[in-house]
């Protein structure tokens, strides 16, 4: 309970006045949204929210996710108050600066505290959906005694404008996510203005048509706030919405409720006057000790229910509590290497020319086996990205909580919860679509890697290849867009032995998330080498020798090293001798030390073939002369059409060869 000398709107003034004082110290940021949504906050924190401020990060904790992450300062000056000692005053005061721990926005592992990266506006509701999805598979396997817990949201206009916030909302409607509640910050007003302009529709009626169970009150009445909480958490066979009418930049007496509030200081008289409307007396970034210590006693409440937990923990058998602890570090079972090696050993026994998105399945077929954190899913393309085992072939429904998720076409909704999943910890999600339609979903992979999250994308169809669709669904462009995303691993495996190593280094990597790009058409197994050596962990490796002297190097990846390896005999029959260099992760392969990479390269020509835009392979040829690839949109045909119509072909690759050959001799 809440020490009798500060109150709800004591609490929450605190918030607000932090809030001006450091968008103020800053001249950056956006006052508005802390000083509408001080109310709920306080609220949620003194009366319903379960965490220990000692501990932000201890697993059964309710998590807290700002979606509308522009208003970061609210939770900034929630984590202060509270008493979480990553975020002290200096901190607040260090708003927005070099080096501080409250950057513009919040970035999951940069602030304790903060579950994830919001900013990019309907990706947090998205990944509450995820954390939602989390908390129900880990209760039922765990038991409730370990994982019970809820996810709190706070969403505003935009995130239920943009569409990821729809796609996420109708999913956890469908899933009857009951232990997720969003807190709507039903404001009003957007940067243009009023919503009056391009937002009208009736939320709350969307949402109950979603599935929610969903109620409407005023957002600056702390018992109403308190109540509709309560009400909200004893609907476990749904989500809820809140929305909440709130007035921005609240007690501004010349901004209030108008969009100059959100994005700007409020300057310094009207920040004086908001703070004169609050009855707050205080130099800037001043609180009472009263406030301060209402604030601290929030913060060491949860200290009780963290001991208890503990002591649940503790009384589970042996067995059962490291393996939670195991999955709670996202660390590999003792048996995981055998378990790799074991399957790349019946590859080798028993050598599989699929295409690389069956060769996935079957490196899945093992290592689901032996993973019970992964949780797999496709954006309703099961069937062609072939992510379905059957060591997950158990659905995650409103009754029950499978390993497989259904997605349905919400490729962004998708991805964003599976970055959800990855932060709440306990589980790897793995998610398939086509890679034309990573750009649906481009926005949270690239959340997957500014957090340093291990979400697994299975693209597949990866090029031409995919054939009769045509250029609609042929990625071109993707594979060169997603490799300029740092930190993300972007595999672009030869074979079945490449795509089983791929899948290794994408599941043991715990801070990089990982694309896999795919192909619809079979290729010929190329490894078969037993030296339980993880070639494609380096990048890119010589796959195929030149023999005592190298007059050219071939670089490849994907589908076109088996055409290049063809290539590589018809030039040697023609007595030049080429090596083949399968690149099947160029980050990794940059990672190398120089030497390494000198060695692969070479100091022969070299030629690059790849079905795709031949954009950034002049990083290891000379010219886009040098690269047989795509240097537009595909076509409808069959791929084997295709690949002849667009020149990518052995004859191709040995006519380039020739030709290099020849200027440079």
């Amino acid at each position: 309970m809440i020490p009798a000398n500060a109150s709800i709107s004591d609490m929450a003034n605190a918030i607000r006045v932090l809030s001006i004082d450091a968008v103020e110290a800053a001249n950056s940021g956006h006052p508005g949204m802390p000083m509408g949504m001080a109310d709920a906050a306080a609220v949620l924190f003194a009366r319903h929210l379960k965490f220990d401020a000692s501990d932000p990060a201890w697993p059964d904790r309710d998590r807290f996710v700002l979606s509308n992450g522009h208003g970061s300062m609210l939770l900034y000056s929630a984590l202060y108050l509270s008493g979480v000692q990553d975020v002290s005053i200096e901190e607040i005061r260090n708003f927005r600066q070099w080096g501080s721990k409250t950057p513009g926005h919040p970035e999951y592992g940069h602030t304790a505290g903060v579950e994830i990266t919001t900013g990019p506006l309907g990706q947090g509701i998205a990944g509450a959906v995820g954390m939602a999805i989390a908390e129900r598979r880990l209760s039922d396997e765990f038991g409730r005694e370990l994982v019970d817990h809820y996810t709190y949201v706070f969403c505003g206009d935009g995130c239920l404008m943009e569409g990821v916030g729809q796609e996420a909302a109708s999913l956890a409607g469908h899933l009857k996510l009951g232990k997720l509640v969003v807190l709507y910050d039903d404001n009003q007003i957007t940067i243009d203005g009023s919503t009056a302009v391009s937002f009208t529709e009736d939320v709350p009626a969307r949402f109950i048509a979603y599935g929610w169970h969903v109620e409407s009150i005023d957002g600056h009445d702390p018992a109403a706030i308190d109540a509709a909480i309560t009400r909200a958490k004893a609907e476990t066979g749904r989500p809820s919405l809140i929305a909440m009418k709130t007035v921005i930049g609240y007690g501004s007496p010349n901004k209030a409720g108008k969009s100059s509030a959100h994005g700007a200081p409020l300057g310094a008289v009207e920040a004086a006057a908001a703070k004169a409307a609050y009855g707050w007396p205080l130099a800037p970034f001043e609180v009472s000790s009263a406030i301060l210590e209402s604030w601290h006693a929030i913060g060491t409440r949860g200290a009780g229910a963290r001991a208890d937990w503990r002591a649940r923990l503790d009384a589970v058998d042996a067995g059962r509590k490291d393996e939670f602890l195991r999955r709670v570090a996202g660390t590999m079972p003792d048996n995981y290497g055998a378990v790799v090696e074991a399957a790349k050993g019946k590859l080798l026994d028993h050598p599989q020319a699929v295409a690389t998105r069956k060769a996935s399945q079957i490196a899945l077929e093992s290592l689901a086996a032996a993973l019970p954190e992964m949780i797999g899913g496709s954006a309703d393309l099961t069937h062609s990205n072939l992510t379905r085992v059957a060591a997950v072939d158990s659905d995650f429904t409103p009754t029950g909580s499978g390993r497989y998720v259904s997605y349905g076409v919400r490729e962004f909704a998708m991805a964003a919860a599976m970055n959800g999943i990855a932060v709440h910890g306990g589980l790897i999600p793995y998610g398939g679509t086509f890679l034309v339609f990573s750009d649906y979903c481009r926005n949270a992979i690239r959340l997957s890697a500014l957090m340093g999250v291990r979400s697994i994308y299975v693209l597949t169809h990866d090029s031409i290849g995919l054939g009769e669709d045509g250029p609609t669904h042929q990625p071109v462009e993707h594979v060169a867009s997603l490799r300029a995303i740092p930190n993300l691993h972007v595999f672009r495996p030869c074979d079945a032995v490449e795509t089983l190593e791929c899948w290794d280094i994408a599941l043991r990597d715990q801070n990089t998330p990982s694309v896999l790009a795919l192909s619809r058409q079979n290729v010929p197994q190329l490894r078969s080498e037993r030296d339980g050596v993880n070639r494609a962990a380096k990048g890119a490796y010589v796959l195929k020798e030149a023999g005592p002297s190298r007059d050219l190097t071939i670089l490849a990846t994907g589908t076109e090293v088996a055409l290049a390896v063809a290539a590589a005999a018809e030039l040697s029959n023609r007595g030049i001798q080429a090596a083949v260099v399968s690149m099947p992760a160029w980050d990794l392969f940059e990672k190398q030390p120089k030497s390494y990479r000198e060695a692969v390269l070479g100091r022969a020509p070299r030629i690059a073939v790849e079905a795709s835009s031949k954009f950034g392979w002049t990083r290891y040829v000379d010219s886009e002369d040098d690269v047989i690839g795509m240097n537009g949109f595909g076509a409808s045909a069959p791929a084997e059409v295709l690949y002849e119509r667009f020149g990518i072909t052995k004859h191709a690759i040995v006519t380039l060869a020739l030709e290099k050959l020849g200027a440079t001799r």
